[in-house]
């Protein structure tokens, strides 16, 4: 479904991406894990068409991001800031993104799954940040698509919301689903990742399942494996 070949990227003289390889094709929940300035949020924005590659092409679903633009209509995209005009209430920022995207959705589900009744007539600039990103995950998992890009979700989410997330990620995941996810909540990742997509330095260095991170640096702990290609990388 998503399919990357040789992409740089720089900005100035900064290459964020170089030579970036990517082919996933089938359903499931992969992580795109790295330090910050790895090139994680570029690789993202590169996908969505909102970055332009110095070089390298990119599909989705066989649709090229440089010429057919439309393969957006079936993404659905988290951002990691939420940044709402804070003089809309929330119920009317779930009917602005109804009207805009025109297609159906199920927003009535995710707003009781979420608690979100009490806020619906609140404006969003009163709301505490883990709130905002409760209506950032309803916005995002109300339109039924068949590509989910989560950047850090988990951000200011309390126990109760966690919990709820990962619910709706099985789901998601068991109705053929492909999920995006980048996040720096290694427990978080351990949990719900099929599998791991390790960048540095705009280079990826590992992809493939947890237990073959394992296996590839003889590391039972999850965070311990992580250490240990980010160690082999700069070596």
């Amino acid at each position: 479904m998503i399919q990357v070949n040789d992409l740089h990227k720089k900005f100035g003289k900064n290459q964020v991406l170089q030579g970036l390889d990517l082919s996933i094709d089938n359903g499931g929940i992969f992580a795109v894990l790295g330090p910050n300035g790895s090139g994680k949020t570029t690789l993202i924005k590169s996908i969505l068409g909102m970055v332009i590659p110095n070089k390298g092409d990119i599909s989705v679903q066989g649709n090229r991001v440089k010429t057919k633009w439309k393969y957006r209509k079936e993404i659905n995209y988290l951002p990691q800031i939420a940044n709402f005009p804070g003089n809309l209430k929330v119920k009317e920022l779930i009917s602005m993104i109804m009207d805009l995207r025109q297609k159906p959705v199920d927003a009535e589900k995710l707003i009781a799954q979420f608690n979100l009744e009490p806020h619906l007539n609140k404006k969003l600039a009163t709301l505490s940040g883990g709130t905002k990103q409760k209506v950032n995950i309803v916005l995002a998992f109300m339109f039924d698509s068949p590509l989910y890009i989560l950047d850090e979700p988990t951000t200011g989410l309390d126990p109760n919301a966690l919990i709820q997330l990962k619910q709706l990620l099985d789901q998601e995941k068991k109705n053929g689903k492909m999920i995006l996810i980048t996040s720096h909540i290694l427990q978080f990742v351990e949990e719900v990742a099929d599998e791991v997509i390790y960048l540095l330095e705009g280079k990826i260095y590992f992809k493939g399942s947890i237990a073959d991170l394992r296996k590839k640096t003889g590391k039972d702990n999850f965070e311990h494996a992580i250490a240990a290609i980010a160690s082999q990388s700069n070596d």
